[in-house]
């Protein structure tokens, strides 16, 4: 028994020597740890400290005085931020500046958009449009392009026909192989505003690569006369709503191609009989049937940012009491276009060689109408010059003003500076 109590005597003291030793390794780590391993650390606490009780000892860094510097540093004046101009407001000052040097020749010189071989040369006119029978090859359109844009003192619109289809389509009816589509009446008959959009992105990304920025298309008509013949398959069909539908998105094609779209023939030429080519059209709508039916896609391209819309040469009778061609007309482009459905962008005429024009008009007479009726640019005039001169001869009279003309050349020059 003895021996038994004498062997746990020893087993508990020799646990407490373990314990012992134990703890007192414990505690030789802990002073290691906190005085040997890290000592830089500690010095960085220090330094830190003191910095940040502004106590920083001259010993810390140098076994000299810290010397003050001996030259005050210059005072920097820091000039006010102006608020920069928005992109808008620096495209209008670029205009007025261009505009500013631009004698009333230049001007008027601007708002004409003519055929490659109308005598123009010398003249800064605002536009070219090229038909099938100008075109030889791609070799030779992307030269002759070149060649135009780089020889105007100004951007030159470029412009051509192609609105798809076999009817209207001056590229794709030439030797140049590109993309060619059905009738815009197929392509509307589908309901499908995809193909819509694949027919002005498609034909936007040919004609840029060909050197054009202007397409004169899409047809916004409603084909709402089966006897129609000028328009029929050329418009996207009967219903209004389809037409809009399709007409924003082949505007949508084009202009982000970079292609300047245009809607035509505004009001509405897709009631009419008389195919204005060669004679006066006329529609005998009233302006709530208009508003209901024909204005519906306008509007809609308007909403959507179209560059350009073109005029019809189509007399409204019931709205304008007369049989002047909505393209002269006042109350039809400004009362109507431009106040009504808020258009500011650019009215252009269909061409101005038309019968429907040249059977009543004289070139002179009817650009200064044009103009007076609120139209900005005037397509293919019978005589360019004569035209041009009528334009300069009607503000020497006072019949039309140079600031009226500015407004004009402002809209055009927004377009070709963008």
């Amino acid at each position: 028994m003895r021996d038994k109590e004498k062997k746990n005597k020893k087993t508990i003291l020799c646990l407490l020597i373990l314990m012992l030793t134990l703890s007192f390794a414990f505690l030789c780590f802990i002073v290691y740890s906190a005085f040997v391993i890290d000592p830089a650390a500690k010095e960085y606490e220090i330094a830190d400290e003191s910095i940040t009780n502004g106590e920083v000892e001259p010993e810390d860094f140098t076994d000299g005085e810290v010397e003050e510097p001996s030259v005050e540093p210059e005072e920097v004046e820091i000039p006010p931020v102006e608020e920069g101009l928005s992109q808008w407001e620096m495209m209008e000052e670029e205009i007025d500046e261009l505009m500013a040097g631009l004698s009333l020749e230049d001007k008027v010189s601007q708002l004409f958009f003519v055929r490659v071989n109308d005598p123009w040369f010398g003249y800064s006119i605002g536009g070219v449009i090229l038909f099938s029978s100008d075109i030889i090859d791609e070799e030779q359109l992307r030269d002759l392009n070149n060649t135009l844009q780089e020889g105007s003192s100004l951007p030159l619109f470029i412009g051509v026909d192609e609105e798809g289809g076999p009817t209207v389509a001056r590229v794709a009816n030439s030797t140049i192989e590109v993309p060619t589509f059905p009738s815009m009446l197929e392509v509307g008959n589908t309901r499908d505003p995809r193909q819509a959009f694949e027919v002005g992105d498609t034909i936007g990304e040919y004609l840029r690569e060909l050197g054009f920025n202007v397409n004169f298309a899409p047809v916004a008509d409603v084909f709402s006369n089966p006897a129609n013949t000028v328009i029929g398959a050329r418009s996207f069909g009967p219903e209004a709503d389809v037409v809009a539908t399709m007409v924003v998105e082949v505007v949508r094609g084009l202009q982000g191609q970079g292609i300047s779209g245009t809607l035509k023939h505004f009001p509405g030429h897709g009631d009419t009989y008389e195919d204005s080519h060669y004679q006066l059209a006329v529609s005998y709508r009233s302006l709530e049937e208009l508003r209901r039916m024909e204005f519906l896609p306008f509007v809609a391209g308007i909403q959507e940012g179209v560059d350009m819309i073109m005029t019809g040469h189509v007399a409204l009778p019931t709205i304008t009491n007369s049989y002047v061609p909505a393209t002269l007309s006042p109350i039809i482009l400004q009362e109507i276009l431009r106040d009504e459905l808020g258009f500011d962008g650019i009215i252009i005429s269909d061409a101005m060689n038309m019968g429907a024009i040249v059977n009543q008009y004289g070139s002179g007479e009817a650009a200064v109408l044009f103009l007076q009726a609120g139209g900005d640019m005037i397509l293919m005039p019978q005589d360019f010059q004569g035209a041009r001169q009528g334009v300069l001869n009607a503000i020497g009279r006072g019949e039309l003003t140079e600031e009226r003309i500015d407004e004009s050349l402002r809209r055009i020059l927004r377009v070709k500076m963008r």
